[in-house]
């Protein structure tokens, strides 16, 4: 995330963390590069509009804390990152719930274009009230109402994406002395309950079009949306027969189409464990219960400012990230406390590390594949850069060795190298659609 904190809160505060460095390109181009000296797919930015004001009706500890804030416009820093890479993915966070569709499928083309065909989307809808107030509004929509939004802003996207623009415009108009030909390019026009449409995309189209899609909603709406839409999933740790269950049920809904499911993990990675376990006790020592706490009641909707240690949590209906309150109460029980889920905060967040040799770190990675059908991870920095050096030098020999692990990127887009098809979306997902309507009607015309 393009902060100072992201997930585990307080660690910024480590002698050895350059965090702090978050507002310069210097910081963001050495990630790049070093991510890709590892032979990692892709870089992921999370994002959120607003701050985190839940815990005690208050932006203050998260303020304090850098609990996601101060936060910089992630998609600035890709080109930059792109320059100083070649094979490295980008898959960018943007809520569509405050953006309007012709704008943002311009600003993505572009993306696409100056990465070369490494742009990926990670397609949110929000969470935050403060992020509904900052754009005018009195509150944010109801849960699955965002998703009913968001629908109708990918069928627009898509249109504006793949149904435009023929592919053979440009070459076509280069026959005549033209740069493109007009009768190759269509107006898309729309009217629904959302969004109303009559516009030509600006954008001749990207190498992949439509870019490589990410989705993490793991409510029984947002997963229909991911079974629909999405390609690459995130899913949270936890118990694995839970997560097991989770990724048959999006493998079932999306059916014969493929996804790529990645569950979140923090490693802690050591030559032997018991240096391991020395590494995670120093971080333990910068870790931020209130900045934690700040995080985890913007993401459940829960002012735990209100509750004593013990006192019993009353998680009624929210507005906030549902599957993130479902998942809590599954791990605390029917009745859990503050002091319960501070005691989840090994490293300032919810998620508890893998920690190990480099070999139970590999071993453990393995087993989640085996027992759980995830397909990757995506990794939460601890102290950076040297939790992703950890893993580059210690976890990736051992997995190539394993053959579990490339030892070279593949040729193409981002997509190409995720899937090994073509750089653009084939059918039976709904982007694919809108493209071959485009070319048939160019063609009768």
């Amino acid at each position: 995330m393009a902060c100072v904190g992201h997930i585990q809160q307080g660690l910024w505060r480590h002698p050895r963390d350059q965090a702090t460095q978050y507002n310069t390109l210097e910081y963001w181009t050495g990630m790049a590069r070093t991510l890709e000296r590892g032979l990692f797919d892709g870089l992921f930015l999370a994002d959120v509009l607003g701050v985190y004001d839940v815990y005690g009706n208050s932006p203050d500890a998260a303020i304090r804390e850098a609990a996601q804030v101060p936060l910089l416009d992630p998609m600035l820093l890709v080109p930059a990152m792109a320059a100083a890479t070649q094979h490295l993915g980008f898959g960018i966070t943007c809520n569509l719930a405050y953006e309007t569709p012709y704008l943002f499928a311009r600003r993505v083309s572009t993306l696409d274009h100056l990465t070369g065909g490494r742009a990926g989307w990670n397609i949110v809808t929000g969470y935050l009230d403060s992020a509904a107030r900052a754009m005018g509004l009195a509150a944010q929509m109801a849960h699955d109402d965002r998703y009913d939004l968001a629908d109708e802003y990918m069928e627009l996207v898509y249109a504006l994406w793949e149904g435009s623009w023929a592919d053979d415009a440009c070459a076509a108009g280069a026959a005549m002395g033209a740069y493109a030909d007009p009768a190759r390019i269509r107006r898309v026009r729309h009217e629904g309950p959302q969004y109303r449409l009559d516009a030509i995309h600006l954008v001749e189209p990207s190498p992949q079009r439509t870019p490589v899609l990410f989705q993490a909603g793991a409510s029984d709406r947002g997963r229909r949306f991911a079974a629909r839409h999405a390609e690459c999933v995130f899913v949270n740790g936890g118990p694995k027969p839970g997560v097991a269950a989770l990724v048959a049920d999006l493998r079932r809904q999306a059916a014969a189409r493929p996804l790529c499911i990645m569950v979140g993990a923090t490693l802690v990675v050591g030559r032997t464990e018991a240096e391991a376990r020395d590494k995670l006790e120093d971080y333990r020592r910068h870790a931020s219960v209130e900045g934690a706490l700040a995080h985890a009641s913007a993401s459940l909707g829960i002012d735990f400012a209100r509750y004593g240690m013990d006192e019993p949590v009353q998680a009624g209906p929210t507005q906030a990230i549902q599957s993130n309150v479902d998942a809590m109460a599954r791990q605390a029980g029917p009745t859990w406390t503050k002091r319960k889920l501070i005691d989840q905060f090994v490293l300032g967040s919810r998620q508890p590390p893998i920690v190990g040799s480099a070999e139970q770190v590999a071993d453990a990675l393995m087993g989640w594949v085996t027992d759980a059908d995830v397909d990757g991870f995506n990794l939460s920095r601890t102290v950076a850069p040297e939790c992703l050096e950890d893993v580059i030098e210690l976890v990736v020999p051992i997995l190539q060795e394993r053959g579990v692990y490339k030892r070279a990127y593949a040729p193409g887009t981002y997509r190409e190298k995720l899937f090994g098809a073509g750089p653009l979306l084939a059918p039976p997902h709904p982007a694919a659609a809108h493209r071959q309507v485009a070319e048939h009607a160019n063609a009768a015309g």
